[in-house]
C-alpha cells in the first residue's frame, strides 16, 4: 500500500497572539518557522502567524538586536518595497554535545544552525562517571580551540546517554560494580565544573532523534518514529512536529519491543543491533568490533554483514508494524553509527522486508535514511538547548 498523503497542517501555517506577555514565544514561533524553512520573509511570517504587520516587525528588530538574525539580499521585481528574507545565524549561540556511549565518549561543538565545528571521541570497553569526566577534562581545551570559541561563548552544554546505565550489564562485557556507579549519578550536578553552561539530559537514542528533527530529515515530517541501531537499539518519536519523550523520557526506547522468534530471542534488540552484529562475528571467527571504525569499511565484515542486515531488517520491518498499529505515523527514519552505504543497505531491505509482510489495517510508512550517522546522539544533545529555548514544542496546534 501506497504511503496516504499527509493531511497536517503545513508548517508555515502557525498562529502568533499580539499579548505582549507572549512576546517570548512569538520570537521562537517565528525562529522555528525560519529553522524549518531557511529563510522567512516578515511579510510570509505576517501571513504564516497571523499576527499584525507592526508586531512581526518588533519581532525580528528584536530577534536581529540579539543577532540571531541576518539579513539576506532584497528580493526585487515585485510590486511594492523589495522584501528582505532573514534567515539564522549560525554564530549567534554555540554549544557542547557529550554523547555518554556503551562503547564510547563523544564531545562535539555545535552552531546555532547545526553544524559541528569541533569533534572529539574516545573509545573505552564500557563508562563510568570516572572516565566521562576524565575524558571532559582531557579533551575540551583542544575541542574549544579546535571550534575557534572561547569558553565563556558555550550557551548550554547537553549530554546523550542511555537510560538506566547499569541495568542491561549482562547485554555487553561490563563490571557490574563499575556500572552501579550510574545509579547515584547526577549529570547535572556532578558535571557543572568541567561541561560550561547549563546542562541539560536526555536519553541518547531520544537526542539522536532530536538531532534529525531539529536539523535533518525530520524537520519537515511531522509525525515520524525514528530507530538509532547503535550497540543497543533505541529511538524516538515525532508528533505533530515535536518530539514526544513520555512521562519518563524514555518513549521511543524500542529495544525490548517483541518480533517473530528467530534464533538469538524475541526483541529487537537481539536482532537490530550492533550487539547482534558482534555476535555474529564472534561466532565466525571474526572478532573484530565494527563500533571501533564507524565510518570504516565494512565490506571487510562480509559475508555476516549481508546476512545481519537481514536479519535485523526484519525485525525493524515487524517493529515497525507494531509502532503504527499504535501510532500512526507517515515516515520511518533509520540511522546509526556505521556508513552511510550500510544505513542505505539497511533501510532498503526494510522496505523490501515491509513488502513482504501482512499491513493489512497499517498505512504502510515511508522508509528514510538518517542524516547524520554517529554524531546523531552528541549533536542531539546540544539541539536540546536550541529546542527548548528557540523553538515551539507542538508548533502545528492552534495557540491561544
Amino acid at each position: 500500500m501506497d504511503a496516504p498523503h499527509s493531511t497536517a497542517p503545513s508548517p508555515m501555517s502557525m498562529t502568533g497572539s499580539n499579548q505582549t506577555k507572549v512576546r517570548d514565544h512569538n520570537e521562537r514561533l517565528v525562529l522555528h518557522l525560519i529553522r524549518k524553512n531557511g529563510t522567512l520573509t516578515k511579510a510570509e511570517a505576517t501571513r504564516a502567524i497571523q499576527l499584525s504587520p507592526n508586531a512581526v516587525s518588533m519581532i525580528f528588530k528584536s530577534l536581529e538586536k540579539d543577532n540571531l538574525l541576518l539579513r539576506g539580499d532584497p528580493l526585487r521585481g515585485r510590486i511594492g518595497q523589495p522584501s528582505v528574507p532573514l534567515r539564522l545565524n549560525p554564530d549567534a549561540r554555540y554549544y557542547i554535545g557529550l554523547k555518554i556511549g556503551r562503547r564510547s565518549f563523544e564531545l562535539v561543538v555545535v552552531d546555532f544552525c547545526g553544524a559541528v565545528r569541533a569533534h572529539r571521541a574516545r573509545a573505552h570497553a564500557y563508562p563510568t562517571p570516572v572516565s566521562v569526566r576524565a575524558f571532559i577534562k582531557a579533551e575540551m581545551p583542544a575541542l574549544l580551540r579546535s571550534a575557534g570559541v572561547k569558553r565563556s561563548q558555550i550557551s548550554g552544554s547537553g549530554i546523550a546517554m542511555p537510560t538506566g546505565l547499569w541495568l542491561w550489564v549482562d547485554e555487553f562485557d561490563a563490571s557490574a560494580q563499575d556500572m552501579q556507579a550510574w545509579r547515584n549519578f547526577d549529570a547535572q550536578a556532578d558535571l557543572p565544573d568541567v561541561l560550561p553552561g547549563p546542562i541539560l539530559v536526555e536519553n541518547d537514542a531520544t537526542a539522536a532523534c532530536r538531532a534529525e528533527w531539529t536539523f535533518g530529515k525530520l524537520a519537515d515530517r511531522p509525525d515520524s518514529i525514528y530507530f538509532f541501531v547503535g550497540t543497543f537499539i533505541g529511538g524516538g518519536i515525532v508528533l505533530n512536529g515535536s518530539v514526544f519523550t513520555g512521562c519518563h523520557g524514555n518513549a521511543g526506547g524500542f529495544g525490548p519491543i517483541r518480533v517473530p522468534d528467530q534464533p538469538g530471542g524475541n526483541r529487537l534488540i537481539d536482532h537490530a543491533s550492533l550487539m547482534a552484529l558482534n555476535r555474529m562475528l564472534d561466532a565466525s571467527g571474526q572478532h573484530v568490533d565494527p563500533t571501533m571504525f564507524p565510518e570504516g569499511d565494512w565490506n571487510t565484515l562480509e559475508p555476516v554483514l549481508t546476512r545481519w542486515i537481514s536479519r535485523a531488517s526484519l525485525s525493524l520491518a515487524h517493529a515497525i508494524i507494531s509502532t503504527a498499529a499504535v501510532i500512526d505515523f507517515a515516515h520511518v527514519v533509520i540511522d546509526g553509527p556505521f556508513p552511510e552505504t550500510v544505513r542505505t543497505r539497511l533501510c532498503k531491505e526494510v522496505d523490501r522486508q515491509l513488502d513482504n509482510l501482512d499491513l493489512q489495517g497499517i498505512f504502510r510508512p515511508e522508509i528514510l535514511c538518517g542524516s547524520f550517522g554517529g554524531t546523531a546522539r552528541a549533536l542531539g544533545a546540544a539541539a536540546k538547548h536550541i529546542s527548548v529555548r528557540y523553538m515551539i514544542e507542538n508548533p502545528l496546534a492552534p495557540l491561544g
